[in-house]
């Protein structure tokens, strides 16, 4: 057990420092065979979890890889300046309009698109139109944990929870729609009042000029979360239109010379997959020496919105104190005994609140780093982080309760 909770502590150091001379794989996978190998887990129990896991996990290599080649097509930057027209010299509208595209491309591509891929473009769309990096900044990084429970596709831990309900992608959704659309709004009133003095001034120099749009790449994305839901009502997992789209836009851009294979290879990410495998090991051994136990006698029971606000509470506070992915893993074996509810409970936890610390998601520490110098400090990013999570775990719990009545 304390062998477990040391391996997990410096598995999750490591991809807080995000060095690439120590990638968290290199912790996770070796500790994890070796407390398979000292008996701490079995091989069986192991092999069972990777199982149950891997699907997941191949998945979110893909999309990260389509992500990828959608910007390659231009596809964030189109969006970003579309985005700006729109806006005019309004820079209110263009807060709300990054919103909107934030958690467009959170729900669709994954929180993981939003933090890498369209983060530097919103930073340098807000420095191009000489306004405040902080508002439009916040956006994007908020929006990357808070508008991804829509689509079981937008967060790793949507897929985990998925996988652990048997819940199709159509009804995931249905569910999921209220409490987002509450997030999302509390997040807006939030952030629109907390950067009022940001946004009072004109911008003076609008964008006026579009680049052509990627027709391509907004076509096979779009067909692509059509196939999500058509593959979900089949009993096909999502990775398979999800890979036909990279096979779309890979080989397009492999032909035409504008990406080779060490490109594509370093976009899937496998190290971090890899990390993903090793965590779940890791948080097996410690549900089987107490932790599930624990977890089940603090877990609430029912749909009653008290017991839902109770579970949320209890998920975001883990999320925090551990990071959510290892949270997720711990949490939903029993959350699962609570059914529906309980789980959809712990997603609103796990998701919505890491927006209270820098430790609280993978998603934070990598916006963190893609801002550098324009990060907020610590004790800045939780003051905001107060603001705003506390309204939105309520209202979207709220949100999830009537969900559940109708």
């Amino acid at each position: 057990m304390l062998l477990a909770a040391l391996l997990l502590a410096g598995t999750l150091a490591a991809a807080a420092a995000d060095s690439p001379r120590l990638p968290p794989a290199v912790i996770a996978v070796p500790g994890a065979l070796l407390l398979a190998g000292l008996g701490a887990v079995g091989w069986d129990d192991a092999a069972a979890t990777l199982r149950e896991v891997g699907p997941t996990v191949a998945f979110l290599v893909v999309v990260l890889l389509l992500a990828d080649l959608a910007d390659r097509e231009g596809l964030f930057g189109w969006a970003a300046a579309v985005t700006a027209r729109q806006a005019g010299s309004s820079a209110q509208g263009l807060l709300a309009r990054v919103f909107v595209l934030a958690a467009a491309v959170t729900a669709v591509l994954s929180l993981d698109a939003t933090v890498v891929l369209l983060t530097p473009v919103v930073v340098a769309l807000a420095r191009h139109l000489r306004v405040p990096v902080g508002p439009h900044g916040y956006a994007v990084g908020h929006l990357a944990n808070s508008a991804s429970l829509l689509l079981p596709v937008s967060n790793l831990t949507n897929l985990l929870a998925v996988a652990a309900t048997g819940l199709s992608f159509v009804h995931f959704a249905g569910l999921m729609v209220l409490p987002q659309v509450a997030a999302l709004a509390l997040e807006y009133l939030v952030l629109r009042r907390l950067f009022r003095a940001d946004l009072r001034d004109a911008i003076d120099a609008p964008v006026h000029d579009v680049p052509p749009a990627p027709v391509l790449a907004l076509a096979v994305v779009g067909a692509t979360v059509a196939g999500f839901a058509v593959a979900s009502l089949v009993g096909v997992g999502p990775v398979w239109p999800a890979t036909a789209g990279v096979v779309v836009l890979a080989v397009r851009q492999l032909v035409a010379g504008r990406t080779r294979v060490p490109d594509l290879v370093r976009a899937a990410n496998l190290p971090f997959g890899l990390f993903v495998l090793g965590l779940a090991v890791l948080v097996l051994v410690l549900r089987q020496h107490g932790l599930e136990a624990l977890l089940g006698d603090l877990l609430p029971r029912g749909d009653g919105l008290l017991a839902l606000l109770a579970v949320v509470g209890i998920a975001a506070l883990l999320a925090n104190l551990v990071n959510n992915l290892p949270a997720t893993l711990a949490l939903l074996p029993v959350a699962a005994v609570g059914g529906v509810p309980t789980v959809l409970a712990v997603l609103i936890g796990v998701n919505l609140g890491p927006n209270l610390t820098y430790a609280g998601s993978l998603a934070n520490l990598l916006w963190r780093r893609v801002l550098g110098a324009d990060a907020p400090g610590a004790v800045r990013f939780s003051a905001v982080g107060l603001a705003t999570v506390p309204l939105t775990l309520v209202g979207a719990t709220a949100a999830l309760w009537l969900a559940l009545l109708v």
